[in-house]
This record gives C-alpha cells, structure tokens and sequence, in this order.
C-alpha cells in the first residue's frame, strides 16, 4: 500500500507552521500519510516550541499522531535529505512552510504514482493580487521546464530519489531545481492539475521585479554552468 511522508525544513517558520499542520490534517486522510516530518536547522524563534506544544495539544487526533520533530545540520538540503532518510512512506513529499497544498493532496499523489508518474508537483498560485504573480503563477500549469519551482511542492518515490543521488547537499539555493533538472532528464515528471497556493511574502519584501530579476540571473547563471557556490555568493550578496 502506498504511503506519503510529508517532509518540511524550516528555520524560524513560526508565523507559518502551525496553520500549515492543521491545513494538511484537514486536507488529507490520515490513512495515506506515513508521518509529517519536521525537520528544523536550528529556528531561534520559538518554533520548535510552537511545535512540541501543537503536538502535545493535538496528539489524540489520528493524523496528529504521525507528526515529528527532527533536527538536522542547517541547509534546506540538507534537512530535506534528513528527512528523506527518516521517513517510512514509499512516496516522499517535499513541502514548503509557506506553501498549502490542494484538498486531498495525498490521493492526487498516490493516484500519480499508481499510474507511474514516479515524480511530479502541482500547479502553483502565488497569494497576490498583482498581475505578474498571477501571470507566472498561471504559468505553472504547462510542463515547460522553465515553469518549475520548489514553491509548487515535489513528490517523488522514495527508490527514485535514492536512486537519482537525493538533494546535492553543495547547493545552498537552487537545490529543488537541481533535483527537478534530473527528472526533467529522464522524463520523469508530472504537474498535477490541481492548484498549491504559495506566499508572495519575499516578492513582498524585496520588490517583485527586483526579486525576479536576481532568480532570472540565478537560473541563467545555472544553465551556463555557474557552480553551487557561485549561486549561493550571488544570492547572498542580492536577496539575502
């Protein structure tokens, strides 16, 4: 029988992680989700404390029961592949802490995998009203690579992931597109028609042009072969 393990890295999500557990405990049956794995690297913002009292107040709901807290070196790809060798399901689900998944998420998933689509993500809408984050959030639709993002959520099965060399721990950004570039490879992908609504909240922070200026330039850099440190020292000196 197949079953999803739900993994999360954080760092300082506390305005965040609370809503998204209760959203996943709402949209999901609990007998298609293995465990909902957290995997913090070192929040110093109490969300580890928001999570053990959410746990604790929780724990007698069926779902609720397979939520776990884990720890891991700092580094989303590094907590994802934390979590990766944690979970028990078959089918592993990569899921950002500001990103909330359709209503039955998990069997739109498992119905993927059953028909052998071994990896994929859903269709993607930005929470904005603005016309490009709608536009590039309308985009997401289409199968086109360069439509991609670790915004609209990754599902892959376990065997694929360990099989494709799981998240490259050298990449500090850019680790989701690298894993997607591998699966795009061996045309191993699907976009579920369904819609995951993600936050503008960095668009809303640094200014949407200029923010999608510098993740054009990353992207760019990428295809013409920049390495994962030339990335992060991009990323660090423009939107960091």
């Amino acid at each position: 029988m197949n079953k999803i393990s739900i993994i999360i890295p954080i760092l300082n999500e506390a305005e965040n992680i609370q809503n998204l557990l209760q959203h996943l405990a709402l949209n999901s049956n609990p007998e298609n989700i293995s465990e909902i794995i957290v995997v913090d690297g070192g929040s110093t913002d109490g969300s580890q404390e928001i999570l053990k009292s959410f746990f604790k107040k929780h724990y007698n709901n069926s779902l609720d029961k397979k939520f776990c807290l884990i720890e891991s070196a700092k580094g989303r790809a590094k907590q994802m592949n934390s979590g990766a060798e944690f979970a028990k399901g078959n089918i592993l689900y990569f899921l950002h802490a500001d990103s909330f998944p359709p209503k039955n998420f998990d069997q739109l998933i498992i119905n993927e995998v059953e028909n052998e689509h071994l990896a994929g993500c859903f269709k993607m809408k930005f929470d904005s009203t603005h016309w490009w984050l709608k536009l590039a959030g309308w985009l997401t639709q289409f199968s086109w690579r360069a439509c991609r993002g670790g915004d609209q959520s990754q599902f892959i099965t376990k065997v694929l992931f360990n099989e494709i060399g799981k998240f490259d721990e050298q990449f500090t950004i850019y680790e989701d597109n690298d894993l997607i570039n591998k699966l795009y490879a061996r045309k191993q992908f699907v976009v579920i028609q369904e819609w995951i609504i993600t936050s503008a909240r960095r668009y809303q922070t640094h200014g949407i042009w200029k923010l999608q200026f510098h993740f054009w330039a990353i992207y760019v850099k990428k295809w013409f072969g920049a390495s994962s440190e030339d990335l992060y020292n991009y990323y660090k000196k423009h939107i960091a």
